[in-house]
């Protein structure tokens, strides 16, 4: 989670250094990855260990 966060910082940073038109094509890039089938499914067991883990929720 350190490496993900770290990585849509910098990619601010270099976005807005490099203007508007870098940004909206870093955002497009996140997104398209994000919406990724095999990005999802690892999201979705990763959702679960920490479930497992930490239980669902306060009331768990």
């Amino acid at each position: 989670m350190k490496k993900f966060l770290l990585g849509v910082g910098l990619g601010y940073v270099l976005g807005a250094k490099a203007g508007r038109g870098r940004y909206e094509q870093i955002v497009r890039t996140y997104r398209r990855l994000a919406d990724h089938p095999m990005v999802q499914g690892a999201a979705g067991v990763a959702r679960a260990k920490v479930e497992e883990q930490f239980g669902r929720g306060r009331g768990a």
